[in-house]
């Protein structure tokens, strides 16, 4: 009996030791195991908020280089609706008395640009505001804790894609006035405003969808921009050499030089 006895206290000690191990020990790194998983999804979530903050403000920086305020204007509406949050150093856009003075000022800009005379001289004043609208907006949303780093970004993803849509859509504006003495550039103003309008709530609906369309864009309007310049350059070098093309040396009358 005396030692049936010890024997079960000895099992139930050995249960009782196991069952500590299971729990007590177990129990730190059941939490420390989750804990981990909990940080990597936290963390994983996090980047893709980023992300999708980035694609935001860099698709309407963009977009500041068809019109300066329109993406302003589809930002206000979009905070308004609760389809973005406010973000810091934005809170403003949300007011009703921000979404009032941007409706006004996208109305006269819009309208501005369909005067045949006026329309060049918005690009020349246009153009510092697109890039100071676009660095706004893409430090805004770009939410860096460096504010060197978030204001240097912003300057050169959100100013530069603006400045450089602006860049591309003034010399299609000169180009279209140099060919029919300016009767082309409603047109053009009508493809802009359809431009910033569309790729502007596309942004806001489809942050990442509307970025690779973008940079798209970006790609295309860059490459034209280099052509061009090369185009300029050969030019410019041959005039300075003094080079002469054949059609400017004296013909006879049977056309041999």
């Amino acid at each position: 009996m005396a030692s049936f006895l010890g024997n079960s206290r000895s099992r139930f000690s050995v249960y009782r030791l196991e069952f500590f191990r299971s729990t007590v020990i177990g129990i730190p790194n059941y939490w420390t195991e989750n804990r981990k998983l909990y940080l990597e999804i936290q963390l994983t979530t996090m980047t893709i908020e980023w992300i999708i903050s980035a694609c935001l403000g860099v698709g309407l920086a963009a977009c500041c280089g068809f019109r300066v305020f329109v993406p302003l204007l589809v930002a206000s509406v979009a905070t308004k609706l609760g389809i973005i949050g406010t973000m810091e150093g934005l809170e403003w856009i949300s007011s009703w008395t921000a979404l009032a003075v941007l409706s006004v000022a996208t109305v006269f800009e819009l309208g501005a640009y369909y005067i045949p005379w006026l329309d060049n001289l918005l690009d020349t004043l246009a153009t510092p505001a697109s890039i100071i609208a676009g660095t706004l907006l893409g430090t805004s949303f770009l939410q860096i804790d460096s504010p060197i780093l978030d204001w240097g970004l912003g300057l050169m993803l959100g100013g530069g894609s603006a400045g450089l849509v602006q860049a591309g859509t003034s010399l299609l504006r000169l180009g279209s006035t140099a060919t029919t003495g300016g009767i082309g550039n409603p047109v053009v103003a009508t493809g802009e405003n359809i431009a910033s309008f569309g790729l502007s709530i596309l942004t806001v609906l489809l942050p990442l969808f509307a970025f690779v369309i973008i940079v798209l864009v970006l790609l295309f309007i860059a490459a034209r921009l280099l052509s061009r310049r090369k185009v300029w350059f050969t030019r410019a070098g041959r005039n300075q050499a003094g080079g002469t093309s054949p059609a400017q040396f004296p013909r006879s009358s049977n056309g041999r030089v």
